[in-house]
């Protein structure tokens, strides 16, 4: 296309301005001036004109042609190529959008559109009516099919784009089709076997409730049969009770034992004869028999034990389990004002006591296996007849709740503790206090005979652990150490050793010879509720509040195993105490449980 920088409109005479000829007085475009020449009338012009040959005649129609001929002739000549310094460029300055419609018009011929077009378009830039950006430059084809190129080539990136989404939301929906078809048909499965058990559920429920009443007559019988099988066993101990008394009466006819005076009330059925005297205090001179033999026995095999049965007998929570000294049979006492008798390992209920009017805290079996104290917290203690299988006394001094209770190993004498800081000495034969034993100043919580001596040791609230002299009702030492109350105190079957438990869970071993602490055991932040020692007296069973049963090695003073399966706080645990094979839990889920391995 041709740059046109001035035109003249033929016919009249008059010039229109074009765009590179107009004056300033537009304001809105630049012109540029090639050469400025200033005439004055008053000036002695030199100058030798030519006279210009007149024109026949001038056609108003001329063609334009004569007007581009003029600029080429009255163009700057061109200087020589070695007097330029730098070579030109040449470059295409896109057109305006004026200069294109004069250009258009020209090219086509169009002279009265173009005078048209000339003054029209003077007449808007003269008024200012013109904005900036109706005079912008027109774009060439080739910005305009590059611009297009563009946006083809943005336009196909976002379409492999939307094309990759598109595919990968596709295998989702594939993924996700093919899941919920396996979990609908996962679900119409569970709940065909879901119908399929509630029939059968109801269909034995229905067969259950045929077979009822005969199982309840079953097990009623059942009951009946061991109840009279262990009656004839204890029938056959007392027997044996009955000998062995005759035996001393024999003995104290012949001058083979020394009289007494008085008849055992253990061992005497004529309740007639009986005489209402204090029984003598034990001998000081016994020995031991476990000082020389316990090196002989082996430790029961704790590591392998396991939980074997599980019983739920009771209503409320069981404190307490002891073993008869001859049979497989071991009593419970709850806190369903109630205790109970049943033989191991099948767990069948031998007798059940009734009468305490609060729970039922501690339970001994006497020595000879015929009788069971029982204490409460009704702040007796009751003395029970298991072949008469009635309560034969009930002890009432203690004015708060009782703890727990010992027989010593003779069976003449019995111990309890209570909530009122006391310890109290019962004459089994006379059925009175003897002695009551004070120091405490907070809640006696167990109570324990030293093997074989006249040693009473009680574990109080105080925080402190006692020793006592049966006879004297003397206070013989004091343990200090636990930070927090003792729940528990037991001897090892020498005697040389306690082991007292606290509601800190830390378990403290004693040396009794030294009076000193040897041996200190942590069991956790619950609270160590009792302790035991087996026969060869190198385990320990430690209850626990975390509902486990912990058991250490204190010779090696090693951990030795954790039995786990009582869902609360165990409240009681005792090894075997005739064969060592296995040991008993009691807790506060209600239960008690045989464990062996």
């Amino acid at each position: 296309q041709g740059h046109c920088s001035s035109s003249c409109v033929p016919g009249d005479g008059s010039a229109a301005p074009s765009s590179g000829s107009m004056a300033a007085d537009t304001g809105n475009a630049q012109y540029e001036i090639a050469e400025q020449v200033e005439m004055s009338d008053d000036e002695d012009d030199e100058f030798q004109y030519e006279e210009i040959p007149e024109e026949v005649s001038v056609d108003d129609d001329e063609n334009l042609d004569d007007l581009n001929k003029l600029l080429v002739d009255t163009r700057a000549p061109e200087q020589p190529p070695e007097d330029r310094g730098v070579a030109p460029t040449i470059s295409q300055r896109p057109a305006v959008v004026d200069d294109f419609i004069r250009n258009f018009f020209i090219k086509h011929d169009m002279q009265k559109s173009l005078e048209a077009f000339q003054a029209e378009w003077y007449e808007l830039q003269t008024t200012g009516r013109l904005r900036s950006e109706d005079v912008e430059v027109v774009p060439d084809i080739y910005t305009r099919n590059q611009s297009l190129y563009e946006d083809i080539t943005v336009l196909k990136q976002e379409l492999e784009k939307a094309r990759a989404v598109a595919e990968v939301a596709r295998r989702s929906w594939d993924k996700f089709r093919k899941e919920r078809d396996f979990h609908r048909m996962h679900h119409r499965r569970v709940v065909q076997e879901k119908n399929k058990l509630l029939v059968d559920l109801r269909r034995l429920k229905r067969h259950y409730e045929q077979y009822e009443p005969t199982l309840t007559e079953l097990r009623h019988k059942y009951e009946v049969a061991m109840k009279e099988k262990m009656l004839m066993r204890l029938e056959k101990d007392r027997h044996v009770a009955k000998v062995d008394s005759l035996q001393k009466q024999l003995d104290q006819y012949e001058g083979k034992a020394e009289k007494k005076g008085e008849i055992n009330v253990l061992g005497d059925e004529g309740g007639t004869r009986r005489r209402k005297t204090d029984s003598a205090w034990p001998p000081e001179d016994r020995s031991n028999p476990f000082l020389t033999t316990m090196d002989s026995i082996n430790p029961v095999k704790a590591g392998d034990f396991k939980m074997q049965k599980s019983y739920s007998g009771h209503g409320a929570t069981i404190s307490r389990v002891a073993f008869h000294p001859k049979i497989p049979v071991v009593c419970t006492a709850s806190d369903d004002h109630t205790w109970k008798m049943w033989n191991l390992p099948n767990g069948e209920l031998v007798m059940s006591g009734e009468g305490h009017k609060d729970w039922v805290s501690g339970i001994a079996f006497h020595p000879k296996g015929s009788h069971v104290a029982t204490t409460s917290g009704d702040g007796t203690v009751k003395l029970w007849d298991m072949v008469k299988e009635n309560c034969k006394h009930t002890f009432m001094d203690h004015t708060q709740a009782v703890w727990s209770c010992a027989f010593h190993d003779l069976g003449d004498f019995l111990v309890s503790s209570s909530m009122d800081h006391t310890t109290k000495v019962w004459d089994i034969q006379s059925q009175r206090c003897r002695h009551t034993l004070r120091g405490h100043v907070d809640s006696v919580n167990d109570v324990t005979f030293q093997p074989f001596s006249n040693n009473v040791c009680t574990a109080s609230g105080d925080k402190t652990v006692s020793l006592w002299d049966l006879r004297s009702g003397l206070c013989i030492q004091t343990f200090y150490g636990h930070a927090n109350a003792v729940n528990a105190c037991t001897f090892n079957l020498r005697g040389d050793t306690i082991a007292s438990c606290d509601a800190d869970g830390m378990v403290k071993l004693w040396d009794v010879k030294m009076v000193s602490e040897f041996l200190q055991i942590d069991t956790g932040r619950h609270p160590a509720n009792s302790g035991c020692f087996d026969r060869s007296g190198k385990l320990l069973a430690i209850g626990s509040g975390d509902s486990t049963i912990k058991v250490f090695d204190v010779h090696q003073k090693a951990f030795v195993t954790s039995l786990e399966g009582h869902n609360d706080s165990v409240q009681a645990a005792q090894f075997d105490p005739v064969n060592n094979k296995f040991l008993v839990s009691a807790s506060s889920d209600c239960t008690f449980r045989y464990w062996s391995p």
